[in-house]
C-alpha cells in the first residue's frame, strides 16, 4: 500500500473484498464518495479478484525530479533559527520555488535538518503565450482575463510539482509550513497578478517593480499546503533583476570578502552581478532562451533525451545523452559545444556561417532528425553577445579588466553541464585559467532553501537588495558598438 498523501487515483470499487476505508481515504474523500465505493487506488489491499473503474488516470509525467544534495549550505542552525508555522506538525517541511521564464523548479526542504528532501524540475506553462518575457509581458496586457490565465497556469503548476512530489514521494503536504518564491520581476509580477504592464516601459526597467502579493491566504488552500503556512515572496531588486539572482547572490557569498567575483546566471533573462571588492553592480541581458534549449529548431531542455556535450575527434562526432535515452535534441550545452567544435574544424566559421554549402549540420537523421541550422547559430550568437556585452558593461564601470577577476561563478540549468574551454573559445565566457570558474548550478533555489531556514540570509538579502548598484545596459553609450563585437564567435579580447 502506498501513502496516500496527494489523493489523486481515485477509483470506484464494482466487485470484490477489500480492506475497509483508510483513515487517509476519510481525509480525502467526503462520506458521500465513500459511500458509492469511490477510494484512493494505494490504499486498497485486494483479498481476491477485483472489479474496478478508474476515475482518474495518473497523468503524464511532467516533471523531472532533482538530485538530492548532501552539501547543502547553512548560515545559521536551522533547528533553533525556524519559527514553526503551527505547534501541529512535529517535522515541518519548507517549499522552495524559483519560476523561470522556461523553466519551474520547486524543491522541499526539511526544517529541522535543513536538507533537501525532493524536488521537481519542469517547463513553465506560460511558454504557451510566448518564449521571451516581453512577449508574454503584452499578452499579459492585452486584458484581464489573459493575465488571470497566465497566473492560474502557475499555480496550477506549482501545485502540480507540490503534488507530484507527495504522490511518489509519500510527503504529506499539511507538513509545509513555509513556502518561500523566487524569480524574474516579470514571472513574480506575473504570479501576484500586480504591476506587471509597468514592465513595459523602458523607464521602470532600472527601478524597483512592486510586485509582491497584497495577500495570499488563499495560495495555502490552491497550493494543498498547511492551512496556517507561512509564504514569502522575496522582492526583487528592479524590473528586469528578480530575486532569483538575490538569492544567488546569497547562497554564493560572493560579496563577504574583497575578492572580485562575477557571478552569471543563465536563462531566457540571463542576469549577472559584478562584486568588486566594494560594491556589487547588477545587470541583465536579453539573451532568449537558447541558453535552455528552447527556440531553437534542435533544442531541447536538459532533462532525458537532451545532448548535453559533444566530442569532436578529427572527423568524428560523438555526444552524450542525458538518461541515455535516444537523443531527442540539443540541451544549451550541447549547442555550444557542437558550435565550438564546428568552430575548431572549419565546419562554422566566425560570422556565425557554415562553410558546407548545405543550409544545416544533420546530427542525427532519427526521429526526430537532429540538426543545427543558420537560424539556430543566429540565435545562439545574438544570446552570446548579449552576455558578452553586459559582462564587458560591468567590466567598464567598475574599472576593472577580466584578468582581475578572482572567481567566476556559473549558475543555472545551463552552467551544470557547461564547458567551459568551449564557452571561453566562443566568447560567452572571459578567458581566464579554468581553475577561475565554478559551476554552481542552481544557486536561485538553493539560495532560497536557505532563505527557508536561515534568518541570517534573509536579512543579508535585503540588506544586498538596498546596497546594490543597477546598470541599464541599453543606457550605456557603447552598447550598440559592443554587441556587435561581441556577435563574433571568438575568444574576448
Amino acid at each position: 500500500m502506498g501513502m496516500g498523501s496527494c489523493g489523486l487515483c481515485h477509483i470506484r470499487l464494482i466487485k470484490g473484498d477489500v480492506n475497509p476505508p483508510t483513515e487517509t481515504e476519510k481525509v480525502h474523500l467526503n462520506q458521500k464518495e465513500l459511500e458509492k465505493d469511490m477510494r484512493l487506488a494505494c490504499q486498497i489491499h485486494p483479498r481476491g479478484d477485483l472489479e474496478i473503474v478508474i476515475l482518474s488516470p495518473a497523468k503524464r509525467q511532467l516533471w523531472t525530479a532533482l538530485q538530492v544534495e548532501k552539501d547543502w549550505r547553512q548560515l545559521a542552525p536551522p533547528a533553533t533559527s525556524v519559527e514553526k508555522a503551527s505547534s501541529d506538525v512535529v517535522n515541518p517541511y519548507g517549499a522552495a520555488v524559483d519560476i523561470g521564464t522556461t523553466h519551474i523548479t520547486i524543491s522541499l526542504s526539511s526544517l529541522n535538518h535543513a536538507i533537501r528532501i525532493a524536488g521537481r524540475y519542469g517547463i513553465n506553462p506560460q511558454m504557451s503565450y510566448g518564449t521571451d518575457i516581453m512577449t508574454r509581458l503584452i499578452e499579459a496586457n492585452k486584458d484581464g482575463k489573459t493575465a488571470e490565465k497566465m497566473r492560474t497556469l502557475l499555480f496550477d503548476a506549482i501545485a502540480d510539482a507540490l503534488l507530484d512530489i507527495s504522490g511518489k514521494e509519500g510527503i504529506n503536504l499539511h507538513q509545509v509550513t513555509r513556502l518561500m518564491v523566487v524569480g524574474n520581476t516579470a514571472m513574480l509580477a506575473l504570479l501576484s497578478g500586480k504591476n506587471y504592464d509597468r514592465l513595459l516601459k523602458p523607464g521602470n526597467w532600472m527601478t524597483y517593480i512592486d510586485c509582491l502579493p497584497e495577500d495570499t491566504s488563499n495560495w495555502r488552500f490552491l497550493l494543498g499546503i498547511h492551512h496556517q503556512a507561512s509564504i514569502e515572496v522575496i522582492p526583487p531588486l528592479a524590473g528586469f533583476v528578480g530575486s532569483d539572482l538575490l538569492s544567488g547572490v546569497i547562497y554564493t557569498e560572493m560579496t563577504k570578502d574583497h575578492a572580485k567575483k562575477l557571478l552569471i546566471d543563465f536563462g531566457t533573462n540571463s542576469e549577472i552581478a559584478l562584486w568588486d571588492g566594494r560594491q556589487l553592480k547588477v545587470t541583465s541581458a536579453a539573451g532568449g532562451p537558447a541558453f535552455e534549449g528552447s527556440g531553437l529548431s534542435c533544442g531541447y531542455p536538459a532533462e532525458p533525451g537532451g545532448i548535453n556535450a559533444f566530442r569532436f575527434d578529427n572527423n568524428t562526432i560523438d555526444f552524450s545523452v542525458i538518461g541515455d535515452v535516444e537523443p531527442r535534441g540539443i540541451c544549451g550545452s550541447g549547442i555550444i559545444d557542437l558550435i565550438a567544435g564546428l568552430i575548431a574544424n572549419g565546419r562554422l566559421n566566425k560570422l556565425g556561417q557554415l562553410t558546407d554549402s548545405v543550409g544545416a549540420f544533420t546530427i542525427s537523421k532519427g526521429q526526430p532528425p537532429i540538426a543545427l541550422s543558420k537560424g539556430d547559430v543566429d540565435i545562439v550568437q545574438r544570446a552570446k553577445s548579449a552576455v558578452a556585452t553586459g559582462i564587458r558593461v560591468l567590466l567598464m564601470d567598475s574599472g576593472i579588466d577580466y584578468r582581475e577577476l578572482d572567481k567566476v561563478l556559473i549558475s543555472g540549468a545551463f552552467g551544470s553541464f557547461l564547458n567551459v574551454d568551449n564557452a571561453k573559445s566562443i566568447g560567452l565566457l572571459p578567458p581566464l585559467d579554468n581553475d577561475h570558474f565554478e559551476l554552481t548550478g542552481n544557486t536561485a533555489l538553493k539560495g532560497c532553501e536557505l532563505l527557508l531556514s536561515s534568518p541570517k540570509a534573509y536579512d543579508s538579502v535585503i540588506r544586498t537588495r538596498d546596497e546594490a548598484a543597477m546598470i541599464n545596459l541599453s543606457k550605456t553609450p557603447d552598447f550598440d558598438r559592443f554587441f556587435l563585437e561581441n556577435l563574433y564567435l571568438q575568444p574576448m579580447n
